[in-house]
């Protein structure tokens, strides 16, 4: 009988991660694949724009259909579902995330504030493997990389051009992909009139959904998956009625013959023309980018089981209706909506501009997340961050960008006004974002993977080969919309260049003018000025070490704060940081100094906290160091051991996290009732003035803590009661005397 019910225990428990499973996978369709659907609406208009007709002999639509199912075949589903989105960080996807894990293994951290305590992080030796053999190949890569910091800026800057390139997607899909789908309108009007429609129609289409970004995606976001799945319905539906009623035998289509017979006829006009067919893969790196919100199994189902067949069916069904109608006036007819039944295409037009906003809101929301990685790292100026939503995580946005977006995205459909061009600088930087994933990948699959370096090869050259390909049949069309990619990721790449060295040398600068323990100690406890109540927290970008600008204080202020708390809030190569890991506290100076240093760890994905909550997770995070640390300090208040001492940080998580240890209780002062337990004891400060809210420690009875120790969680208490008081310095950098020409203007306009 026990036996019976544990197996119907994991049916359900099976049942239910399935429902999960599933659940995950149509989410995804609105968040991961909006982009890639709306595909259709101009892959086969791009490529027939200008380089090849369209013949009676149909070798040129077969051949573009065969391109366009073994590309499909090849990138999205071989590439990207198989192998890339087995190289996630701890379930995170993107060019930061391969970037991440290759910083991990190789120590090629970029930044500068990094401590060997931050690699005893969970999720920093989760995906650790046991190092490889020296003789290996991988043991060598990964002591080259070490050795030499060019290699290391190159790997930077390799990141660093994959992420410009998808900002710059940001601009250029909801470009494509609206106007593309407002492109519609061509045919229930005269060619003089819809060209006065589009754009207009196209624009506003673009500021309202630039316009609803600060309302966040949370009130709308269930609609996306709906829309989504009914526009790959309908595209599959009309694809299979064409197949069926213009020409079953379409699917002939399909063997990789028809690519040779189309080189062979087209030659170079038939190269020139993947441009266009590229843009089939439009939104796959989304997949991989995307991976954090959903699973890799989610995304996979989705892709292989609805979005994948739904896309082929479609692509068919237009080459199986253009196969049949050769009367074309110019470029005029070959498109989307000329496959689609007539009396279907006002509805199909509502769906398809629909799908296009959605797909244009994924790539809008993900661009906001990679600048928010990217100034984690250091490598972007400081923009303000909005959380949309409290409970859903990673939707944030981010007002400077989005407007940037905006106007950029309005020039570019004003500037162009058709799909040829837009095509061409959008499918430029779909594919080097791919060229990136796939150098980054190769030594993911060396390094961290310890596979055979003959497979990172033949991961190269087979899938190199073909981004290459497509690569250059962009770059070609450098004149004609393909420099627009390439302008907006130098600009972004520059500042982000620029704003990475700066940091690092105001790093530097700030390590080499830190002030000396040993003049704090020559102060003694009071630092030679009147102590008050109340916490004053000092922000420092320092690991270790007393910031120059404190000695700027102590010799200005008359007085300071009876707690000070040297408080650095930095960013790991990881993710994200657990809670009962968030903090590292420390002592600075012997214990009668009340001086501490907190260190506040998160990860590139995690939402910084800088609420009340955090103030209380802080001072918690404190006062269970001293009780934790309470019988190693009594042994080290010896000033001859402090500089060893300093360095010994303890790892604290926030008040929920340490349930066993000291808890806070804040009251406000009219409700003083208190409740009490027989395992705990309280700590509470005296009545001395009226706070605005009485603050309680609730200690555990075990283990005993002693006199001192209880003296210092005495006083941290008053002071905060009294207050805390966030104390900022700012430094400015500026290039040396004699420095070069490029240099000055880097540094003093540039930062």
């Amino acid at each position: 009988m026990m036996d019976l019910e544990i197996g119907v225990y994991q049916n359900i428990v099976k049942k239910e991660s399935w429902r999960t499973l599933l659940t995950l996978a149509y989410q995804s369709l609105g968040v991961v694949y909006g982009d890639l659907s709306t595909s259709p609406l101009y892959v086969f208009k791009s490529t027939f724009a200008e380089d090849i007709q369209h013949s009676e002999t149909n070798e040129e639509i077969y051949g573009v259909l065969s391109f366009i199912f073994w590309t499909l075949t090849l990138v999205p589903l071989l590439k990207y579902v198989f192998i890339v989105l087995r190289a996630d960080d701890n379930g995170e996807g993107g060019t930061f995330a391969l970037y991440s894990l290759l910083c991990r293994h190789a120590r090629l951290n970029s930044l500068p504030n990094g401590q060997l305590a931050d690699e005893e992080l969970s999720e920093y030796k989760k995906d650790h493997v046991g190092l490889a053999p020296k003789s290996s190949f991988g043991s060598k890569l990964k002591s080259t990389l070490e050795r030499y910091r060019v290699l290391q800026r190159f790997l930077l800057v390799l990141a660093l051009i994959g992420t410009c390139m998808v900002i710059g997607d940001g601009v250029l899909t909801p470009a494509i992909s609206v106007f593309s789908a407002v492109s519609g309108l061509e045919l229930s009007m005269s060619k003089e009139h819809h060209k006065y429609v589009e754009v207009p129609a196209a624009c506003i289409i673009l500021i309202a959904l630039f316009a609803l970004q600060h309302y966040g995606t949370h009130r709308v976001g269930f609609l996306f998956a709906p829309v989504v799945l009914t526009w790959l319905l309908c595209i599959s539906a009309i694809g299979l009625y064409n197949i069926l009623h213009w020409n079953p035998h379409v699917y002939q289509a399909l063997s990789p013959y028809y690519m040779y017979k189309f080189l062979k006829k087209t030659q170079k006009d038939g190269w020139m023309s993947l441009g266009g067919i590229l843009l089939c893969i439009t939104g796959s790196e989304a997949m991989f980018a995307d991976l954090g919100h959903f699973s890799q199994l989610s995304i996979k189902i989705a892709f292989t089981s609805l979005v994948y067949p739904s896309l082929i069916l479609a692509y068919m069904g237009q080459a199986a209706y253009l196969s049949q109608h050769h009367i074309v006036d110019k470029d005029y007819r070959i498109g989307f909506y000329v496959s689609v039944p007539e009396s279907l295409r006002w509805p199909v037009l509502v769906i398809a501009i629909l799908a296009a906003v959605v797909g244009s809101q994924a790539i809008i929301t993900g661009t906001f997340s990679i600048i928010k990685q990217c100034s984690a790292l250091g490598c972007f100026p400081q923009v303000k961050i909005v959380h949309t939503s409290s409970k859903i995580h990673g939707q944030i946005y981010i007002p400077e960008i989005n407007w940037t977006l905006m106007l950029l995205c309005l020039a570019v459909t004003i500037g162009f006004r058709d799909t040829k061009r837009l095509g061409n600088a959008s499918g430029l930087a779909v594919i080097t974002v791919m060229l990136v994933t796939t150098c980054l990948m190769s030594i993911v699959i060396v390094l961290c993977w310890q596979k055979s370096v003959f497979f990172a090869i033949a991961f190269v050259v087979f899938f190199g080969t073909i981004e290459a390909l497509y690569f250059s049949a962009s770059l070609i069309k450098f004149l004609e919309g393909a420099w627009v990619p390439i302008a907006l990721a130098f600009i972004f790449l520059v500042v982000m260049c620029v704003w990475h060295y700066g940091t690092l040398k105001k790093y530097e600068f700030d390590v080499q003018n830190k002030v000396s323990i040993n003049w704090l100690l020559s102060l003694g406890p009071s630092l030679g000025i009147v102590r008050v109540r109340g916490i004053g927290l000092i922000h420092t970008e320092l690991v270790s070490g007393i910031p120059a600008i404190f000695s700027h204080f102590v010799t200005n202020l008359p007085a300071f704060h009876q707690v000070l708390v040297f408080l650095c809030i930095k960013s790991v190569p990881v993710p994200h940081v657990r809670p009962e890991e968030r903090f590292l506290v420390g002592r600075i100076g012997p214990r009668e100094y009340r001086m501490y240093r907190c260190i506040v760890r998160y990860g590139y994905r995690d939402v910084h906290k800088d609420d009340m909550e955090f103030e209380k997770d802080l001072v918690c995070s404190i006062a269970e160091f001293i009780r934790s640390g309470t019988a190693e300090a009594n042994g080290s208040s010896a000033k001859d051991d402090l500089p060893k001492d300093e360095d010994k940080m303890t790892v604290v998580g926030t008040c929920s996290t340490h349930t066993k240890g000291i808890q806070m209780s804040e009251d406000d002062v009219n409700n003083p009732e208190s409740a009490g337990t027989s395992e705990l004891q309280e700590i509470q400060s005296p009545p001395v003035t009226k706070p605005k809210k009485r603050v309680r420690f609730i200690v555990p009875e075990s283990p005993k803590i002693d006199r001192d120790a209880m003296k210092e969680l005495q006083e941290l208490m008053e002071a905060r009661e009294a207050g805390i008081a966030y104390i900022l310095g700012h430094s400015y950098v500026r290039a040396k005397k004699g420095s070069s020409m490029i240099k000055k203007l880097v540094i003093n306009i540039g930062l």
